[in-house]
């Protein structure tokens, strides 16, 4: 598609750090090309220069949101949190990556990060687990989103003094730990200590 006249006011950074902006404002489903266009203040078939649909701009949303995951020496169960909490630290991180990562779009910056730290583990299966436990991930991070999302919203629970997410902490160490192949979360990390995550409250 030829590019607008005023197409390279901005590069293809800006116009995915106006993206990121965008979805923690208004939310995936409101995250449009004509939206983002109009935050940039060009027409949409200007985005086009920079990317050549909707889908690889959300794809680079992805990259950038689980970017930061260490794929170093990181043990199992922190490589699974932070993962988490990467996709907690933009609304509706938790479900852009899933879709992204459903057509298989993007990098593989999470599952490489997971296959790692199990092969670390002494896991001669660990690609294979580590598909099961990015999907566990993910699908875990999207219902803690969703819980918070419609809790906002009033639509979770009546007595609002209800934590929606309580408990969920241990729920995913031991789903890690299950996919792991251990019987508890003690043997995939270092630290011993609990980790009090802090999902980001979906906005009203």
């Amino acid at each position: 598609m030829a590019p607008e006249h005023n197409s390279t006011r901005h590069d293809r950074d800006g116009v995915a750090r106006a993206a990121l902006a965008l979805l923690d404002e208004v939310g995936l489903a409101d995250l449009s090309m004509r939206r983002i266009a109009g935050r940039l203040d060009v027409q949409p078939s200007a985005l086009y220069w920079h990317f050549s649909s909707k889908q690889e701009l959300l794809a680079e949303l992805a990259d950038r949101i689980t970017a930061g995951i260490p794929r170093d020496d990181a043990d199992v169960l922190t490589t699974a949190r932070s993962i988490r909490d990467a996709l907690f630290t933009y609304r509706d991180g938790a479900e852009l990556v899933l879709s992204t990562y459903a057509l298989r779009l993007g990098s593989s910056y999470a599952h490489t990060a997971l296959e790692a730290a199990l092969t670390r583990h002494g896991l001669s299966d660990a690609p294979e687990r580590a598909a099961a436990l990015l999907h566990f991930v993910l699908g875990h991070a999207t219902l803690v989103q969703q819980r918070m999302h419609a809790d906002s919203h009033g639509a979770a629970l009546d007595d609002h003094t209800i934590d929606v997410t309580a408990g969920l902490d241990r729920v995913f160490d031991l789903g890690v730990a299950a996919l792991a192949g251990e019987s508890s979360g003690a043997g995939l990390t270092a630290r011993a200590t609990p980790h009090p995550s802090a999902p980001r409250r979906a906005p009203a």
